[in-house]
């Protein structure tokens, strides 16, 4: 059957295709945002962990998103979800509440931040690895060319330009990398079930028990030495880096595919180490800027051959 357009005819595929790009593009407009809030994360934690130690920093943003999570579920009546949904939502919160700030906390006791940004190149493979195993996504092959050339651009910059090495800071990033990966794609798998605000409230919700106990466990005898910037950095981490940014996400991941919109992680560290020099005044090398033409030409070529 056709429809008649402003004196023309279109063919039910034509208004089919022109839906599924205009659900593409949204989800790339919502991971673009999730991408940029999640950009002053790391240089936030780097400031953060100064002031605070890195397990309490941990407990305490998850522990701080998740009682606003919690009142808003109330506030808004979010259905509560589906037993069968609770092992998702676990590994998410292993994922993306736990293991990754948890781990890159302590990578940024021995690195920079502009360092550990530079490990999030490698996050938009781990992610599509983890959209194909976990969220039934098939990309076409010249997708993974992208998607590696623009890991190497990302890992490339970082060899030449990110200072001298920490093989324990190193080694804690790419496991936060991992785990990362796979509560992303979890986490975009579910939103297409539940919505993007339900799955991250709900895995703040859950591991809320745990993180509010041990915040109260863990917590400094006295904060008097945390400068307000310190206090900034918690802020942020908990509002915006534990909960704020992934509603933009995981909503982008459901619409436009794991494994595409996973590749708009390749802008991130620049993004990241523009905020680090600007914030913490770490040294940016002015190649930056071509690397970063690079990454965004692998990003649009993953995101045409992504589905």
């Amino acid at each position: 059957m056709a429809k008649v357009v402003n004196g023309g005819i279109i063919g039910d595929q034509g208004v089919t295709e022109r839906a599924r790009a205009d659900k593409v593009t949204r989800g790339y407009v919502n991971g673009a945002l999730g991408m940029l809030i999640f950009s002053a994360s790391l240089p936030a934690t780097r400031v953060a962990v100064q002031g605070f130690d890195p397990v309490f920093l941990t407990t305490a943003r998850a522990a701080i998103a998740g009682l606003l999570a919690l009142a808003v579920v109330f506030a808004l009546k979010t259905a509560r979800p589906a037993r069968a949904d609770l092992v998702s939502l676990v590994v998410i919160a292993l994922g993306v509440v736990v293991g990754f700030p948890l781990l890159t906390a302590f990578a940024l006791q021995h690195i920079t931040s502009a360092q550990s940004l530079v490990f999030i190149g490698l996050l938009p493979l781990s992610t599509a690895v983890c959209g194909v195993l976990r969220g039934a996504e098939r990309p076409k092959p010249v997708f993974w060319i992208f998607s590696l050339a623009g890991s190497l651009v990302v890992v490339g910059f970082a060899l030449t330009h990110g200072g001298p090495a920490s093989l324990i800071g190193d080694l804690l990033m790419i496991a936060a990398i991992l785990v990362c990966g796979l509560g992303y794609a979890e986490g975009g798998r579910l939103t297409r079930q539940m919505g993007g605000f339900a799955v991250i409230a709900w895995a703040l919700v859950l591991s809320l028990p745990v993180m509010l106990v041990l915040s109260v466990v863990l917590r400094p005898e006295t904060v008097a030495h945390a400068t307000s910037g310190q206090w900034f950095g918690l802020a942020y981490v908990s509002l915006f880096s534990m909960l704020i940014g992934f509603v933009f996400w995981y909503r982008g991941l459901a619409l436009g595919g794991i494994a595409a919109v996973g590749q708009l992680q390749l802008l991130q560290p620049f993004f990241g180490l523009m905020l680090a020099a600007f914030l913490l005044g770490e040294p940016v090398s002015w190649s930056m800027g071509a690397a970063m033409l690079a990454v965004v030409g692998c990003v649009a070529g993953a995101r045409r051959y992504g589905r």
